[in-house]
């Protein structure tokens, strides 16, 4: 198989990212892996190259590019974003403003999106309503005030969808119970380019949406997918117009089921997670085609299994295969053209679960669960423990790669583990 099938959100992810450099929450590619580079598979927290203490308690996952290291954090109340060199050390920290206390203590915080970068700034949205952009020394380029503006966001629980960015604008989806739009933000000075409602009536709580934005091309075009109100939409990035719309993923009409994790992209389909894997026989995944206009209905569908799925971990692509990390710590290798499960194994078992979506580094596959634990796993056509290893913190963010080494936003900590210990 082709190690690619990625390159549908590669050729809009600016600039081309070099080794080492993850710009996104999902990384260059959109996919959640990388296939070059040497990583850790067994450490302690002693073994870490360095850590850093953190200004607050965010859960959202960092970004690294040219050396540089970004997250977004709580710090003495504020919305703020901190930058760090590759050996830890703070560059700068930005405030923003008052931040937003969230309605779950454990699993989120006023920081719950990652940030985003171009290579030419830096944008970061907030559980505030804030959504900012900043240079790369930190300066404040510009800031918007959403809730002021839009209305207040009315989630069942705290926003969680971060921002992507194209050549010419960045773009927020905002699903909730109040007025559903996505919308492209000028990146230079925040102005509003275009805004695209998407309001579908669904049942209870479907209409949350937690997912990001997904980048691709259609019929050669910039383009991006957005999963939520069970349904999957395609747009133009460009001015954000409807280009299909598909259904058929909830017939049952099932609620409760918000849209937490979001599709990734391989050979020509959307891997779409569906339900919730933390309920007994209500997770599903479907793989839908990326062609299509206007309603196509479920006319799209490839595929769907009603017998496994995910809740809050996005699904990896890695050199042609997908794999899910289910609620309690099942791993399935899924073929994506057609659905089949390729393999299947499990981690060990504990009284948490996972929340953090895994990465795969150079056929490494990391899974953490929320008591710190995280998990390295080969999966070269078979699973095979590498290592378990207790980090002594609630982690509820994403591990990231970069430079021969992982990066662990803990509760407290930042920690860099590479794979020569230094």
């Amino acid at each position: 198989m082709k190690p690619a099938a990625l390159s549908l959100a590669a050729l809009l992810v600016l600039p081309a990212a070099a080794a080492g450099d993850w710009m996104a929450w999902r990384g260059p590619t959109g996919s959640g892996s990388t296939t070059s580079g040497q990583f850790p598979t067994r450490w302690t927290p002693a073994d870490a190259a360095w850590k850093v203490a953190l200004p607050g308690n965010g859960v959202s996952t960092p970004i690294a590019f040219r050396n540089r290291i970004v997250l977004t954090t709580p710090a003495d109340g504020q919305d703020a974003v901190l930058a760090l060199d590759e050996q830890g050390k703070q560059l700068w920290l930005t405030r923003l403003g008052p931040g937003s206390p969230a309605r779950h203590r454990t699993l989120a915080s006023s920081c719950n999106a990652s940030p985003v970068t171009d290579g030419k700034a830096i944008f970061a949205r907030f559980r505030s309503g804030r959504l900012a952009a900043l240079e790369m020394d930190g300066r404040i380029r510009w800031q918007l005030d959403l809730n002021a503006k839009y209305g207040p966001e009315q989630l069942y629980w705290d926003s969680g969808a971060s921002p992507v960015v194209t050549e010419d604008v960045l773009i927020l989806a905002r699903l909730h119970q109040g007025e559903s739009w996505v919308a492209g933000f000028d990146k230079k000075t925040g102005a509003q380019r275009w805004l695209q409602k998407r309001n579908y009536e669904a049942p209870p709580e479907n209409d949350n949406g937690y997912a990001t934005p997904v980048l691709f091309r259609h019929a050669g075009r910039p383009a991006f997918l957005l999963w939520g109100s069970d349904r999957l939409t395609a747009h133009s990035a460009t001015d954000g117009s409807l280009l299909w719309s598909c259904e058929g993923f909830n017939p049952r009409g099932m609620k409760n089921w918000p849209a937490i994790a979001t599709p990734v992209l391989s050979q020509g389909l959307a891997v779409v997670p569906v339900g919730r894997d933390d309920r007994l026989n209500q997770a599903r995944i479907h793989g839908v085609r990326l062609t299509g206009s206007g309603d196509v209905g479920g006319s799209q569908h490839a595929w769907q299994r009603e017998d496994v799925g995910v809740f809050c971990c996005t699904p990896v692509e890695y050199r042609g295969r997908i794999y899910l990390l289910r609620h309690r710590g099942g791993i399935v290798c899924l073929d994506p053209a057609t659905g089949r499960t390729l393999w299947e194994d499990a981690l060990p078992r504990a009284a948490a679960s996972f929340y953090a979506s895994p990465v795969v580094a150079n056929g490494i596959l990391y899974a953490v669960r929320e008591d710190g634990v995280v998990f390295s796993v080969g999966i070269q056509d078979r699973f095979q423990l590498l290592g378990e290893n207790t980090m002594g913190e609630r982690i509820v963010a994403s591990p990231i790669p970069v430079k021969n080494g992982l990066l662990l936003r803990g509760e407290k900590h930042l920690f860099c583990i590479r794979a020569n210990g230094k």
